[in-house]
């Protein structure tokens, strides 16, 4: 049985820019990151259940390789042309969730990290639904993310009830 590969979104050889957008929002958040954990951070009356810092590095990590992954596989869908909404939505949370990092670690702007988080949410929560809506699997794949982009709200929230 011969394996027939499905249609190609016009422009598919642009999809590489496209998703090394989540690669560049993690490089650009860790680097952001860098320098401020050890500072207030460090010292900072956390919630009882933040986890160690070591622990964020590789959850970040697998999130921003399988939300890659839920993009291309939206993009494969028509690309821009017929999927705009979907990643509209998705380079949406990626702005949202590139500017919290430098709010809540750098600005140490608490109630405005989590005003940027809450709205990361609602954009993410939208994301994998229109995801869903084209690829179940991509939708799916984002869940995760949103769960640790949840968690993130309540550790933002603990932080700005602790000072």
């Amino acid at each position: 049985m011969a394996v027939v590969d499905a249609p190609r979104p016009a422009g598919e050889a642009r999809q590489g820019p496209a998703l090394a957008a989540s690669l560049a929002v993690a490089a650009l958040g860790g680097l952001a990151t860098a320098g401020d954990v050890d500072g207030w951070y460090a010292s900072a009356d956390k919630p009882s259940w933040t986890p160690p810092d070591a622990v964020f590095g590789p959850v970040w990590t697998v999130l921003y390789i399988v939300m890659a992954v839920a993009a291309w596989l939206v993009w494969r869908e028509g690309g821009w042309a017929r999927q705009r909404r979907p990643l509209v939505l998705y380079a949406t949370q990626l702005a949202l969730n590139l500017a919290w990092t430098p709010v809540f670690f750098a600005a140490e702007r608490l109630a405005l990290a989590l005003a940027v988080i809450v709205a990361l949410d609602l954009v993410l929560a939208a994301t994998v639904v229109a995801f869903w809506r084209v690829r179940t699997v991509a939708g799916a794949l984002l869940v995760p993310y949103l769960a640790w982009c949840l968690f993130a709200t309540s550790l933002n929230a603990g932080f700005l009830l602790a000072v």
